[in-house]
């Protein structure tokens, strides 16, 4: 287009021209204009931000003399000769002498100029040479990184449309770098969110405000199979004015940190999962109960359809035979589904006997101890996991398409057998699944295994306690005595909980509470010869401090046994009562009209440390006053801080005339029904 004087096209209207842009006042480049003698006839505002003079100090002088050092003056002066004579120019770096004195390093592109009149003129176009330097190694460097940088990047106009792409995002998106240039972005990102993208981006145009690390799932063109992860940050691009150029931005392809990330999920869920099983399956000694816990921990998180058989000689406690290719006899304990199906049809009801035969997959799992796995169920596999053609029939109706059962092994003894098919989940079972499986049937088993041989064992070590427990008289002098002995619920092995009340000379009343820590057999029988103990050393009419040093030598013997006990003495003559501890829990004093309050007593070492003295207090027990001697288990919880409960334990003695029966009863009711993962023994006295 013709542009005329005034700066218009033949229609009147100012054409469209490129913005300026910065570059040329970042370098800021200066013109000074030398006639034939060398002297400044032309010298811009740049120029004297360069060498410190002013217009008026360098027009009319000689620029020789005035910027150039007198050793440098010869060089200089054969230059600008050579450049009016022959019209070549120059181009070149020079030092040069500022106002100040300095020298400075200035690089010249010099050239000669011919006005109207003839006249022969020598221009200089000069700049900082450091400046020069240092923007071509940026410039360079700038190359260098987006040629070589293993990120993506890419240069984008106000348009969103490619500037440039250099060859790492070229690899990235499966797009040639020329191709991208003049396409939208829109038309190259393979992301389902594409207009949230750029709105994003359109932000960081409007704001400035750079968005860093986004992170995107797609599947690129190179790669349409597989989905891929990204990470993107966009940032602005301003020149030295502050116009908006465009936008920058980075790819950096996080695949594989994406993938790692998942597969790092799938591994804390099934932690999880393990951690569940670990406090949700085996709550209780009762198989069914057990198993149960199993399916429903194992439904959904592993499997649509769940089942747990236990072989029937196993759960009867009676000796397991050698496996061989025969049938086996299975007990069905639970069975559980995430959704209606015919598959629970197809299974064996709770509690129902089932024989299958040695070909079957579940009998082939116990026979081998090991886990089969089916990852895709075909019709000729029907009929090995199923009962019989119907139940087969009914499990292709139901859709499973992947089987997999794993042993259920108790201390190196296979008991039975986890069931697990899939139906509505679309993920066949693979090895990390059997992984799973076979954790979470390992604990279950080992819950079951105690299951059943909880009521045999269980019944020996009730019988030794009891029998172990004193018959006492209910009548002694100055005293109304009424006492409970529990066993743990939670638990297949009874305690070392004991209580005694000892007739002594005198009138006198020993009161005995005492714990063995542990519990099954063993700690019964330890708790039977302690208790021998202390009443031979009762009858010596020592006093309680003396009692406890000789049954903690007692004690020491008995194969690292430690014992908590509490040994009190009632002297009815005197209402005075005088109890030593070892390391048991404080009594409790209930006085009518008053709160009930526990005994500061000196709490002393337990029995079994050895060598450790025990005082003894005095306490006086008025007539009706009620002590309450008891071991921890019937204060002490695994949900409850140790003295909320002893506060219970006082707040269920504000009645000190009720009976005390009636106080005993009232006492593991209230306080006992909360937990009874062990066993309480519990003594009142009463005194009259």
């Amino acid at each position: 287009m013709a542009v005329d004087s005034s700066g218009t096209g033949p229609d009147g209207q100012r054409p469209e021209l490129p913005r300026p842009t910065g570059l040329l006042d970042v370098l800021s480049v200066a013109a000074v204009a030398l006639d034939t003698r060398g002297r400044v006839v032309f010298w811009t505002p740049q120029a004297e931000e360069l060498f410190g003079y002013s217009a008026e100090e360098a027009l009319g002088k000689h620029a020789a003399r005035l910027l150039i050092h007198p050793e440098h003056l010869q060089a200089v002066m054969s230059l600008f000769s050579d450049v009016l004579q022959s019209g070549r120019g120059w181009a070149g770096a020079f030092p040069v002498r500022h106002k100040d004195g300095s020298s400075r390093l200035t690089e010249f592109r010099t050239m000669r100029l011919l006005d109207d009149l003839g006249d022969v003129y020598a221009l200089g176009i000069a700049a900082d040479h450091n400046l020069l330097q240092r923007v071509e190694t940026d410039l360079a460097l700038c190359e260098q990184l987006i040629n070589q940088s293993p990120i993506g990047l890419a240069l984008l106009d106000p348009d969103l449309r490619y500037l440039l792409a250099n060859p790492a995002l070229e690899r990235i998106d499966g797009i040639p770098a020329e191709d991208h240039v003049g396409r939208h972005l829109r038309e190259t990102l393979p992301f389902p969110d594409v207009d949230s993208v750029e709105s994003a981006l359109r932000q960081v145009l409007t704001t400035g405000t750079p968005l860093l690390d986004q992170f995107h799932v797609g599947r690129p063109q190179a790669d349409p199979d597989h989905e891929h992860a990204w990470s993107l940050s966009f940032y602005r691009l301003e020149d030295p004015g502050g116009r908006v150029l465009g936008a920058a931005a980075s790819v950096v392809d996080v695949t594989e940190r994406h993938r790692a990330a998942g597969e790092a999920d799938r591994a804390r869920r099934r932690l999880a999962l393990v951690a569940e099983a670990s406090t949700r399956v085996g709550t209780t000694l009762d198989v069914h109960e057990t198993a149960h816990e199993l399916a429903e921990i194992a439904a959904p998180a592993l499997a649509d359809v769940v089942a747990v058989d236990v072989l029937d000689a196993a759960l009867s406690c009676r000796r397991m035979r050698k496996p061989d290719n025969g049938p086996e006899i299975f007990r069905a304990l639970a069975l559980k589904a995430t959704h209606p199906t015919d598959a629970v049809r197809a299974a064996d009801p709770p509690g129902d006997l089932a024989a299958y035969d040695g070909d079957r997959l579940v009998t082939l799992c116990v026979h081998t101890g090991r886990p089969v796995l089916i990852p895709h169920v075909e019709a000729q596999d029907l009929p090995r996991i199923a009962r019989d053609a119907q139940a087969g029939a009914l499990l292709a109706k139901a859709g499973v398409h992947s089987y997999l059962a794993v042993p259920l092994i108790a201390h190196g003894e296979v008991i039975g057998a986890l069931d697990l098919k899939r139906t509505l989940n679309p993920a066949p079972f693979d090895e990390d699944d059997v992984v799973l499986a076979s954790e979470l049937a390992g604990r279950a088993a080992v819950a079951i295994d105690n299951a059943r041989w909880f009521q045999s064992v269980r019944n020996t070590a009730l019988t030794l306690q009891r029998s172990l427990l004193p018959d006492h008289s209910p009548h002694h002098t100055g005293l109304e005595v009424a006492s409970r002995y529990q066993p743990a619920q939670a638990t297949s092995e009874v305690g070392g909980d004991w209580y005694d009340v000892i007739s002594l000379a005198d009138d006198k009343t020993a009161l005995v509470v005492g714990d063995v820590m542990g519990n099954g057999i063993d700690a019964a029988a330890t708790m039977g010869r302690l208790r021998t103990a202390t009443c031979a050393y009762a009858e010596l009419d020592l006093a309680p401090g003396e009692v406890l040093q000789h049954l903690d030598k007692v004690t020491c013997d008995l194969e690292h046994y430690i014992v908590t006990c509490l040994y009190a003495v009632y002297d009815p003559r005197t209402r005075r009562c005088t109890i030593a501890n070892a390391g048991h829990m404080p009594p409790a004093l209930a006085r009518p009209g008053g709160a009930a309050a526990l005994l500061d007593l000196p709490t002393g070492a337990p029995l079994g440390v050895g060598g450790v003295p025990f005082e003894s207090a005095t306490v006086e027990l008025r007539p009706s006053d009620l002590l309450v001697l008891y071991t921890d288990g019937l204060v002490e919880t695994r949900q409850h801080a140790i003295d909320d409960r002893l506060n219970a334990l006082l707040g269920f003695l504000d009645e000190p005339h009720r009976p005390l029966e009636e106080t005993c009863d009232l006492l593991l009711y209230g306080l006992r029904n909360l937990d009874d993962h062990d066993d309480v023994a519990l003594l009142i006295a009463r005194a009259l």
